[in-house]
């Protein structure tokens, strides 16, 4: 019996110990099996995620091969587009970073670290709010509509704007409480949207938060209303937009009650309004920016028939007496005077050879300290070299003083400048006055007696060299140099020559100039007690 029972038991046991096993491990295999099969579902998810996100890149990949090809063939051609150079500073800066996130869930760690290293050296958000900034400044100077400049109809390659593109620059100008140019950028973004063109990261709804806002600011209530109800016919709950209906409303309301109160007292019906840009910190810069469009220009022609060209040899200086240089008058009063081939494209080359790896931003003297500063005003960027550094830059100066007559061993150093898209100098005069007695005070040499300045490019568009208080304009031409007396024969400064650099629209501007100095021209341009020389 104990048997028969120790066995029943023991056969249980077994049997039990099978069961269990069977329903185990069969459960455990199935589980496994959909489990693999969820992983291969997975995987092909994954696959076609990878495929998606290369085809992406590829596509990203052939975009860039296709635009560096034609950008390297002239680099400086291609920078000197304005829109080129912007989009090149919103690629590396943000684009590039979205390319990274997207390629880093993938095993490339080769790519990312190098990419990531080349990073620290790409443009940062300063540098692409720099270049924003730079084409509102030239659609402002030279009168460019919005639209011309997202489809790209400026002189030179064509280059367009995505919606995406105009968004940004809108919110470049918001950030700075621009609304003028926020309303315009906004409103083109909208305008291309409308048309059926894709956005990346923007939809109607943000643009005509940003549109409604800014044109309110600009003290249009109507049309701020008007782009709001388009904003709540397609977001119905946005808060924002909500509460501005009902404050535009109720301000719209107030306003056309007081102007129907003037009406009826017989008044003229008037409405305050900050529409349009806004003016800034410079009193001639309406001036100013007609002069770089080449308007406004004051030479009649009688005047104008006054001036000639001659071929000089200063004196029968012995390096001019054979081969005499190209003398032409670009004004009168001031003179102002262009020498003609003056250095060879391979000179201009090895110039700028030697400064391109100085370059940095350019300054200007402070008056308050006396001592050098970059300003928002000079957007440029320069080097220095001195006549020891090689012989080209030493024959350079020697060239300058046979042909000015003037001492430039006091001259500061050579100074190369490079103005790029949208590169400026606003009026300025070279010439330290009299409330700024300590502004060479360290060079030891004087004042500014003198200007030559030496083009050492062509400018496809834009980059003239204006002088706004007498209304003259001298425009760029490979080779030349332009000169004029900054002081009076008396020594006083003269004012008719307060200039500017207008900013570059299309094209790369390298210029070098020449600041002579009082200090040892005693006997070669004698003090006078009149003002003319």
């Amino acid at each position: 019996m104990f048997d028969f029972v120790h066995a029943l038991c023991a056969c249980v046991c077994v049997c039990v110990c099978v069961c269990v096993c069977a329903c185990v491990f069969p459960g455990q295999m199935t589980d496994l099996l959909f489990t693999e099969k969820d992983l291969v579902t997975s995987l092909k998810d994954y696959i076609k995620a990878e495929e998606s996100k290369l085809e992406q890149i590829k596509k990203w990949a052939e975009r860039l091969d296709v635009l560096s090809v034609t950008a390297t063939q002239d680099p400086e051609g291609f920078l000197g587009h304005p829109v080129n150079a912007f989009k090149l500073m919103k690629r590396l800066n943000t684009e590039w970073g979205e390319l990274e996130s997207l390629v880093l869930t993938d095993m490339s760690d080769g790519f990312i670290s190098n990419l990531t290293i080349q990073r620290q050296h790409f443009p940062n958000d300063d540098d692409q709010t720099g270049a924003a900034k730079a084409l509102m400044r030239l659609q402002d100077t030279y009168q460019l509509d919005t639209k011309d400049i997202s489809t790209g109809e400026l002189p030179g390659e064509t280059s367009s704007l995505t919606v995406d593109d105009c968004y940004d620059l809108g919110r470049v100008a918001y950030s700075e409480a621009d609304y003028y140019h926020t309303e315009l950028w906004m409103a083109q973004a909208l305008q291309q949207l409308d048309q059926g063109e894709e956005a990346a990261a923007v939809d109607a709804v943000t643009l005509l938060d940003y549109l409604s806002y800014s044109i309110y600011q600009q003290g249009e209530l109507e049309r701020a209303l008007a782009h709001t109800k388009r904003l709540l016919s397609l977001d119905p709950d946005h808060q924002r937009a909500n509460g501005n209906l009902k404050y535009f409303e109720y301000q719209l309301s107030k306003q056309k009650k007081a102007e129907g109160e003037k009406t009826q007292d017989g008044g003229r019906e008037r409405r305050s309004t900050s529409k349009g840009r806004p003016a800034d910190y410079l009193p001639e810069r309406k001036k100013y920016e007609q002069l770089c469009r080449g308007e406004g220009i004051k030479m009649t022609p009688l005047r104008a028939s006054r001036l000639f060209c001659r071929y000089y040899d200063n004196n029968r200086h012995p390096m001019f007496v054979i081969g005499p240089v190209k003398e032409e008058d670009e004004w009168d009063r001031p003179r102002i005077v262009r020498y003609h081939s003056i250095v060879s494209d391979k000179e201009i080359e090895k110039v700028k050879e030697l400064a391109k790896p100085r370059l940095r931003r350019a300054t200007v003297h402070d008056p308050q300290t006396g001592k050098l500063t970059t300003a928002h005003y000079r957007v440029s960027k320069s080097a220095w070299l001195a006549a020891y550094e090689h012989p080209v830059v030493d024959k350079i100066n020697q060239r300058i003083q046979d042909i000015t007559g003037l001492d430039v061993s006091t001259a500061e150093e050579l100074q190369v400048a490079n103005y790029g898209v949208g590169g400026q100098y606003e009026p300025h005069f070279d010439f330290g006055r009299k409330d700024e007695p300590d502004a060479f005070k360290e060079l030891g040499t004087g004042n500014r007696i003198a200007t030559w300045l030496l083009y050492m490019s062509d400018v496809a568009s834009g980059g003239a060299t204006v002088f706004t208080d007498v209304g003259a304009a001298v425009w760029p031409k490979k080779g030349t140099a332009v000169f004029w007396y900054n002081l009076h024969a008396n020594g006083e400064g003269d004012y008719r020559t307060r200039h500017a650099a207008c900013p570059v629209l299309v094209g790369n501007k390298w210029v070098s100039n020449k600041w002579i100095h009082e200090r040892g021209q005693e006997f070669r341009r004698r003090c006078s007690l009149e003002e003319a020389a």
